[in-house]
């Protein structure tokens, strides 16, 4: 078993970046394994790990297809449908709220 290297934040070598360092520059890592772990000290809880991954192994970012723009637009529309009212809010209902706002602050009002 061999354990990976860690290295302090802003520390690590040149070659190897995070999973969202990957995706700015358009690639992806592509199956390799987690090749170095970055942590930063925090005070009150435990420290905070990112996964580095090699960046000459990574592989470009596979393109999106017809379907997966179209399973991604349903997705979108779904999320947007109040589940109390049925009406479509126009925008992403809130996760908090579970409603669209008008149908949440209906009680408020009615008080």
């Amino acid at each position: 078993m061999t354990t990976l290297p860690v290295y302090r934040w802003h520390l690590a070598p040149d070659g190897y970046a995070t999973f969202r360092q990957l995706r700015a520059r358009g690639l992806r890592p592509g199956g390799q394994d987690v090749a170095a772990v970055l942590e930063r000290p925090r005070k009150r809880r435990g420290p905070l790990c990112a996964y580095l991954y090699r960046v000459d192994l990574a592989k470009p970012v596979r393109p999106m297809t017809p379907a997966k723009w179209a399973a991604l637009a349903r997705a979108n529309t779904a999320r947007q449908v109040c589940p109390n009212c049925k009406r479509d809010a126009g925008y992403r209902i809130p996760s908090s709220l579970g409603m669209c706002v008008p149908c949440a602050d209906a009680p408020e009002l009615a008080a």
